[in-house]
């Protein structure tokens, strides 16, 4: 925590500019490199900092507080690290994991440890981040390699990881969704620079274009078929882990109409305190409601009470960052509306909240399928994953 709040002062000072760019914060990333937050998730016998996910949040909180698409990207990693390092014991065993997986894995957390860090390419266009819907294949070749084709979209970080995270189905057997460790560097994976969005435009989740071939323990688990297993039992990587940095991104709303306003001398107008009232006591009920959820996450990972706290804090995160932005931009002022000032990117910023998956629309549909007694997972039109 300490890190993370003496880094977000130097993420604030740098995020117009990358913003008004569009540039990858290239900066930042070196700080989290030098400060050893790569390991953020990494158990300390492998030289990480040993965190659960409850920490996480509060790391993630802290540095969206300074810059929301840095945080985000940071997001991005500890997805992959946390969920290596968190999955209990008792599921491994149970998902038929062979004994090699474990050394596969310490390699994966030592390396992050070390100052690596990981992208996740898994949404494409059309089908967002459904992993039963990935157009992208795998095909297992004779000797024991992976054949991998397809081309992913939002992509944060792309061309500045050193690794991704890759989703694909099997031809053999399109049920199977798995996930392998790409090289930055492996023959045959491209970046196209596709990205110029709304908000979190210093995110670089650019399309990534894959036609390669990967050795056989690329294969993330050792197992086939595991992605989408692990997304239904254990969401909270694939959820909440977003809730912390849109959370920090409302709070920085809130700090930065505060500020305006008294630079401004409107703080003494009635309309402009209510609407910073309201918006504190928001976000710390979001804020409040992440926090249980990653309690949760830590005591019980996968307990059907834990991902339902998953799924609210994931909503609740998305919708009142949204809202929140809205009003001090509106109690602000017209003058805070202009390009390089903080609360136009932090609108724009906290506007993708509820966009990004798991969607606040599908997150209200999963909480209010679970509260009338059905199987928020199966139940419904469409696949969630």
């Amino acid at each position: 925590m300490d890190i993370a709040r003496r880094l977000a002062p130097r993420f604030a000072a740098r995020a117009a500019g990358y913003d008004a760019a569009g540039d990858f914060p290239v900066d930042d990333f070196a700080d989290l490199r030098d400060a050893g937050l790569f390991g953020l998730m990494v158990p300390t016998r492998l030289g990480g900092l040993g965190a659960g996910f409850a920490e996480y949040a509060r790391v993630a909180y802290e540095l969206a507080r300074g810059n929301g698409a840095t945080a985000l990207v940071f997001n991005m990693h500890a997805s992959v690290t946390g969920a290596l390092a968190g999955v209990p014991d008792v599921m491994v065993e149970a998902l038929g994991v062979p004994e090699h997986f474990f050394a596969a894995r310490d390699r994966i957390l030592a390396d992050a440890a070390a100052g690596r860090w990981y992208a996740v390419a898994m949404s494409e266009r059309g089908v967002g981040s459904r992993l039963s819907q990935l157009s992208t294949s795998y095909t297992r070749e004779p000797d024991g390699s992976w054949r991998i084709k397809g081309a992913k979209s939002f992509c944060s970080g792309a061309g500045h990881s050193d690794g991704y995270l890759v989703a694909a189905r099997s031809t053999a057997d399109p049920s199977l969704v798995s996930q392998f460790l790409v090289p930055a560097g492996a023959p045959g994976l491209t970046v196209e620079p596709t990205w110029d969005a709304l908000g979190m435009r210093a995110t670089g989740s650019h399309d990534v274009h894959l036609d390669l071939t990967v050795p056989e323990d690329a294969l993330v688990g050792a197992v086939e078929g595991l992605a989408l297993l692990v997304a239904q039992l254990m969401p909270h990587w694939m959820v909440a882990s977003y809730a912390a940095v849109y959370v920090g991104v409302a709070r920085a709303a809130v700090d930065a109409a505060v500020s305006h306003s008294r630079e401004r001398r409107l703080a003494g107008l009635p309309n402009v305190r209510s609407r910073i009232g309201r918006a504190d006591a928001a976000v710390a009920a979001a804020k409040l409601t992440v926090d249980e959820a990653a309690r949760r996450v830590d005591e019980a990972p996968g307990d059907e009470e834990t991902n339902r706290w998953v799924w609210r804090a994931k909503y609740l995160a998305g919708t009142t960052a949204a809202e929140v932005a809205a009003s001090m931009l509106e109690a602000a002022g017209t003058s805070a509306t202009r390009r390089g000032h903080p609360l136009e990117r932090l609108y724009r910023d906290a506007r993708c909240g509820s966009l990004q998956p798991a969607t606040s629309d599908v997150c209200a549909d999963w909480l209010g399928v679970a509260a009338l007694g059905g199987d928020p997972e199966s139940d419904g039109t469409a696949p969630r994953w």
